[in-house]
């Protein structure tokens, strides 16, 4: 909703261009522009419009109700060190005499002009204001902002430094109605507007009506925009509504006592999940409750095997977005679903990606990496979209996860939005345009995530992070955070949240903020990379913080190749290389196929280590090395500073899940029982190791996607999660959708349509049963999470390594002594070959050595055939077996 005062004056004429942003005006004092040519023989100056009318025709700049004089400087260091993109460039001061008109020309065009010692200009382009409003205006930092009530009656702050002027629109309803506009007060040093309401406001929506200067339309506009900080939303995202977190109205029975489950003793153990999935397949749940908050906090085949699996040692539920995003519609009648029985068409069948793809745009299911308000739960999942049912049932959806035993994870999307510019749903960039986005060098926003970046480096989209992180968990119970792309975040704003939480205190806040678990994507792309404009979020980067980052080392080594193969089935550790080969030629001859297993084996010992980058050991060649002495992809293996630092897995809602991806690589003959073997063996390379593990929910049960690898818009249809294993596991649905997946559509076509390959309830009862047992194992023993680097050093080892290192087999042995008072040992042994094996671990020679008592009296027969030798110290194994064995001490038995 935004109105246009001026025609688009863009051009695009030699060098000058309004129609970009290549100057930059990064404090009070400098403007940085990469003008050509020796800056002190022409005359500089910023030209202002409060009404935005700056204009180029007939060679001449027209328009302009004000001048700001500039002349050369040089970049400070300290400038500099803020700024590093920006090396090379001329710098301008800003003219002492004309330092008063600095304010006011934020609020309107500004145009860095370049003339001849004539008066011609020469070149003119827009000007980036985001590091002068940080200046400028860096009391806003601890300013109020969003809806804020005292004694009933609500107050209203929004920061718009930039308008020219402010009103608040206030409705009766969530659509359509009455308007009532109310002038807002502007404070001049913080840039912030604010309205003190009445208590009838309660319940009332309402909108800011912004009047302000936006480049990309070329002109000043009224634009209305929703409340970034609002807590409360119609459906469809179109108007913000007063509500008080704090209004008992607001919390479900129970809430102010609800107790969290007790911090494990063991790192924690996550299941990936989105609120959709869980039970929009789930029979047991009433239709209209399905793919609900509402599923969560009442029984269901769904709630009870997520009991079961925090009995087994599950900690927490990691949920996929559940912040307001935009690609839902709200409202179930807006909505439309693929028509037509999927499952009755043939398994290999390019019709069920067809339907689902003429509805993909208006069906129910996305993955919501597209946010719109960053602190209001999503309407689409919500009984009633308006208002502030979701806020109460997605609060009883956090009491019901804690009730079964489970701490709830929220991924947290704050490096971008779902859109910027004039687009009726971008939020921040309508307010205050040219802020909240993180531009190029031409002012054009960068879209290296797929989206509209933002720029938490700037001061006030940090502080919404850091806001709206502390909101969710002392509003709402959110045990933890997941940050999407963290490595477009700089290292200090997600510094500041976890100190924010650490802030939080039970007497305080009824939160233990200390508690509450961070971990996010540390990768390193985009205009960011390499540090380019600050330190960023990255693995290396966060190492030593006690934040975790997601490792890729395992993934790749256990499933083999990397996510972006052309052929995808590359072999790894767990999908046949050691010995199972199939017909790719992608996987090299016999000894490159036997070398980068022993490679691999590296990555997994270091991996089980916690990827701590000193943590030295015996690598497969023979040599005493530090993890990060293994190279991976150009970097590094090793660069976790202490244990927990680092997330484990191999899959996750990215890429095919682990059973799709192991039906890729296996050989086509390989029975089901051993796909269920080397399913359970590669998430006990995740379970068994010093990191945080993180399983995609359903893994445990053989979840597939048909082998979609990015299904982030394919429907309920591909991505069932299926509790009742009558129905399958969701292999044979079709070929995945066309986009991203066709060119392996070749691969997929005959692995779908073979019935061989669609398990059967004995199989996926196997696969949830070894899963339980493994957590239950990582459960028993403080082992699996040892304290610090010197403790992991002096206790974790693999005795079997170098020349006598077996390709396939992988052995770790744990000193327990002192730590754990029912056992001596542990040692894990991972074979992942086809054959027997047997490994001579010299510290168990002559001493009395069991199956872990889980195993020993759990469901897999074939691991009950481990054996030990107490003469020589060896350890046997059957084929495609994780076995764990014990060393008991002489007190207390095991659980």
């Amino acid at each position: 909703m935004s109105q246009t005062i001026d025609e688009d004056p863009h051009v695009a004429v030699g060098d000058i261009d309004l129609g970009r942003a290549w100057a930059h005006w990064i404090d009070r004092e400098t403007v940085v522009w990469a003008a050509e040519g020796d800056p002190a023989g022409f005359d500089h100056s910023l030209l202002l419009s409060g009404e935005g009318d700056i204009s180029y025709a007939d060679g001449e700049l027209t328009g302009g109700d004000g001048v700001i004089r500039l002349s050369p400087t040089a970049l400070t260091a300290a400038r500099l060190a803020v700024r590093p993109h920006l090396a090379g460039r001329a710098a301008f001061r800003v003219d002492p005499r004309d330092a008063g008109l600095v304010p006011s020309a934020l609020r309107g065009q500004v145009v860095a002009v370049r003339r001849d010692p004539s008066g011609a200009a020469l070149a003119a382009t827009g000007v980036q204001i985001a590091g002068v409003l940080d200046d400028l205006h860096r009391a806003a930092a601890d300013a109020e902002l969003g809806p804020v009530w005292e004694d009933g009656v609500p107050r209203v702050s929004v920061w718009a430094p930039t308008a020219r002027d402010v009103r608040l629109a206030l409705y009766d309803g969530p659509s359509g109605g009455r308007r009532t506009v109310r002038r807002m007060e502007r404070d001049d040093v913080t840039g912030v507007w604010s309205v003190t309401g009445e208590p009838s406001w309660r319940g009332r929506y309402y909108t800011f009506l912004v009047r302000v200067y936006a480049q990309g339309a070329g002109g000043v506009v009224v634009n209305e925009v929703t409340d970034p900080y609002g807590l409360s939303l119609s459906a469809g995202s179109a108007r913000s509504q007063f509500a008080d977190l704090a209004d008992p109205a607001l919390a479900p029975e129970g809430w102010a006592e609800l107790r969290k489950p007790p911090v494990a003793r063991h790192r924690p153990a996550i299941h990936e999940l989105h609120v959709r999935d869980f039970s929009a397949c789930d029979l047991t749940v009433p239709e209209e409750v399905r793919g609900t908050y509402a599923a969560f906090a009442r029984d269901s085949a769904g709630t009870a095997e997520l009991r079961s699996l925090a009995r087994d040692g599950l900690t927490h539920v990691h949920l996929l977005p559940v912040f307001d995003f935009a690609t839902v519609p709200d409202r179930r009648s807006e909505r439309a679903e693929p028509e037509g029985d999927l499952a009755s068409m043939p398994p290999d069948s390019e019709r069920q990606q067809e339907r689902v793809a003429l509805v993909a745009a208006r069906d129910s299911f996305n993955w919501g990496y597209d946010p719109l308000h960053h602190t209001v739960p999503e309407g689409s999942y919500a009984s009633e979209p308006d208002g502030t049912a979701r806020i109460v049932e997605f609060r009883e959806m956090v009491a019901g996860l804690n009730r079964a035993g489970l701490r709830v994870v929220m991924d947290v999307v704050y490096n971008h939005a779902y859109a910027c510019g004039q687009h009726p749903s971008a939020v921040l960039d309508r307010l205050v345009p040219g802020y909240y986005h993180r531009l190029l060098d031409d002012g054009s926003v960068a879209t290296s995530t797929c989206c509209a970046n933002t720029a938490p480096e700037h001061l006030m989209m940090g502080r919404l992070v850091v806001d709206s992180v502390v909101t969710w968990a002392r509003e709402y119970k959110v045990d933890g955070f997941r940050f999407d792309l963290m490595g477009h975040h700089p290292k200090t704003n997600i510094l500041a949240v976890r100190e924010a939480l650490d802030r939080l205190t039970p007497g305080a806040d009824g939160v233990d903020g200390s508690s509450v678990l961070l971990y996010g994507e540390g990768w390193d792309f985009g205009e960011v990379a390499g540090g380019a404009r600050f330190e960023q979020a990255t693995q290396t980067g966060m190492a030593g913080t006690g934040i975790a980052t997601f490792s890729d080392r395992l993934r790749d080594a256990v499933r083999g190749g990397g996510p972006f193969d052309a052929d995808p089935r590359v072999q790894g550790f767990g999908s046949g290389l050691a010995g199972a080969h199939n017909d790719s030629p992608a996987n090299g001859t016999p000894e490159q196929r036997r070398e980068r297993l022993l490679y691999y084996q590296d990555l997994i010992k270091a991996e089980l280590a916690g990827n701590l980058r000193d943590y030295a050991f015996t690598a497969s060649d023979g040599r005493w090395a530090r993890t990060s002495e293994i190279g991976y992809n150009g970097t590094s293996a090793g660069y976790a500073a202490a244990p927990g630092e680092i997330v484990t897995y191999v899959d996750a809602h990215d890429n095919e899940t682990l059973f799709d991806a192991l039906a890729y690589k296996l050989p086509r003959s390989t029975t089901m029982a051993d796909r269920v073997r080397m399913q359970t063996l590669s998430l006990a390379t995740v379970l068994l190791g010093q990191g945080i593990a993180f399983v995609h929910a359903g893994s445990e049960r053989l979840r597939s996607k048909s082998f979609d690898r990015n299904s982030y818009d394919s429907g309920d249809w591909f991505n069932r999660l299926l509790w009742d294993c009558e129905a399958g596991n969701g292999f044979g649905g079709g070929l995945p959708p066309r986009a991203g997946n066709e060119a392996r559509w070749q691969y997929a076509g005959p692995l779908l349509a073979d019935p061989a390959l669609r398990p059967d309830c004995a199989a996926i009862r196997a696969a949830r049963a070894g899963y339980g047992e493994l957590l239950r194992i990582r459960a028993s023993s403080p082992v699996f999470a040892l304290g610090s680097l010197e403790e992991v050093q002096a206790r974790l080892s693999f005795p079997v390594a170098g020349r006598d290192e077996i390709p396939g087999v992988v052995t770790m042995h744990l000193d327990a002594s002192g730590l754990d008072p029912t056992l001596t040992s542990l040692t894990v042994v991972l074979n992942a070959t086809p054959e027997t094996v047997t490994q001579t671990v010299a510290a168990l020679r002559d001493a009395r050595v069991e199956l872990h008592p889980v195993q020993a009296d759990g469901h897999d027969p074939v691991v009950r055939e481990s054996g030990f030798d107490p003469a020589t110290g060896t350890l046997s194994v059957p084929a495609r077996t994780a076995a764990v064995f014990v060393r008991p001490s002489a007190g207390p038995t095991l659980p």
